[in-house]
């Protein structure tokens, strides 16, 4: 079953490709997603699946029950753009300005509709249902999971999987993993209200800028003398606003920033440390500031004996040359709110084209991924299917 799973994907991998192409062509912002959710819905439907559309908002949910009982498995893919102006020189390039697919979405949602195809032409020898989980919004927090979690996308599901094509990895790559994977990614603002005045006369002031400058080095001493070492912790500033004329002493400054961490109690704690420090600073200078802190997508953490299923099926796939166990990244991703509910696992599929020497990163203009590592990854996510029936089945 497995084989002939292959070899459909791999007759079809031209519709595949099709598919990415004409989606690349078609970008669409979180949240604003509209054309994209109704191609998805019609290809599903076309298929004969139970399709579900405006799950959580901008959500598709479509599910293909096999022939015989069994478990139920879920599949997500996401399929929204970014706000960024494509710069590659492609022709199926986007023909949105100012938006493109820079993550490789269009890739997830194109290798699970052919995944859908493909699992279809099975079906009579499927022991279990697949549920696919197209989501919206992944790249701008709140993010589409939660919403669509919230309107029942895995009621009744017994795991899940999910794959990120990553282009600064090489083709025939998987990097696995069976614990913490991706970074809660919070964000935070800063305002500190002083007191402006001439340039020339800073004794009457209280210096926005000159606070904000000890609250951006301060709060890296957290870091280095808060947190235990064997904590992961980052914290980042964006953005530092205080214009004003070259001899004015500012006296508002803004401060854009970003937290990651693994952990929540840690999380929780550098929250309360930061606040202590801004505080502190700012009144120290007769100042004030004020400190809005808001959480974004929790850590994801993989289940244990999913992430080893993930390396397991890997290792028996003939198109995957490496299997790596993946490092933690700072990076977030939403499919965490999936892995609060429901076992799974996430991981991710090499997709460098091979001449590539320094590919450009993720959520670059000229951001490209090798289209094979969509068939690898269907692929994968089909073995990782048929696997988990029979292993849930038993469990």
């Amino acid at each position: 079953m497995i084989e002939k799973l292959d070899e459909i994907l791999e007759e079809n991998f031209h519709e595949m490709v099709s598919v990415r192409r004409y989606l690349h062509q078609h970008p669409e912002l979180s949240f604003k997603e509209v054309e994209t959710p109704k191609y998805i819905a019609n290809y599903h439907r076309n298929l004969g699946s139970d399709v579900k559309e405006f799950v959580g908002g901008r959500g598709v949910v479509a599910t293909l029950k096999g022939k015989l009982p069994g478990p139920t498995v879920a599949l997500r893919a996401d399929f929204d753009a970014l706000p960024i102006q494509e710069e590659n020189d492609l022709p199926y390039k986007s023909l949105v300005p100012g938006v493109m697919h820079a993550c490789g979405h269009d890739g997830h949602t194109a290798q699970l509709l052919l995944l859908a195809k493909a699992l279809h032409a099975i079906k009579d020898k499927l022991a279990g249902t697949v549920v696919f989980i197209h989501q919206h919004a992944e790249e701008y927090a709140p993010g589409g999971a939660i919403d669509m979690i919230k309107d029942g996308c895995l009621e009744g599901v017994d795991v899940i999987f999910g794959t990120h094509l990553w282009a600064t990895e090489p083709l025939g790559k998987v990097q696995y993993n069976t614990g913490a994977l991706m970074a809660a990614a919070d964000r935070f603002e800063i305002v500190v209200k002083g007191k402006g005045g001439h340039g020339a006369q800073p004794h009457y002031t209280k210096d926005a800028i000159l606070i904000g400058s000890q609250i951006v080095q301060s709060l890296q001493h957290i870091v280095s003398r808060r947190v235990d070492p064997l904590d992961s912790v980052v914290i980042s500033f964006g953005a530092f606003e205080a214009k004003n004329a070259f001899n004015v002493i500012a006296d508002t400054a803004k401060l854009e920033g970003t937290v990651r961490t693994f952990d929540e109690g840690v999380q929780n704690n550098v929250i309360n440390y930061m606040k202590e420090v801004i505080d502190g600073i700012a009144q120290s200078y007769g100042a004030t500031a004020q400190f809005n802190y808001y959480k974004g997508y929790p850590a994801l953490i993989n289940h244990h004996d999913e992430g080893e299923l993930v390396k397991e099926v890997s290792l028996n796939t003939p198109s995957i040359k490496e299997v790596e166990y993946a490092k933690p990244q700072m990076g977030g991703e939403d499919f965490s709110y999936y892995l609060q509910h429901v076992k799974g696992a996430f991981f991710f599929t090499g997709a460098m084209a091979p001449d590539t020497v320094d590919p450009y990163p993720h959520h670059h203009p000229k951001f490209n991924f090798d289209e094979k590592a969509m068939l690898h990854a269907a692929k994968l996510l089909g073995r990782l299917t048929i696997k988990a029936f029979d292993e849930y089945k038993r469990g």
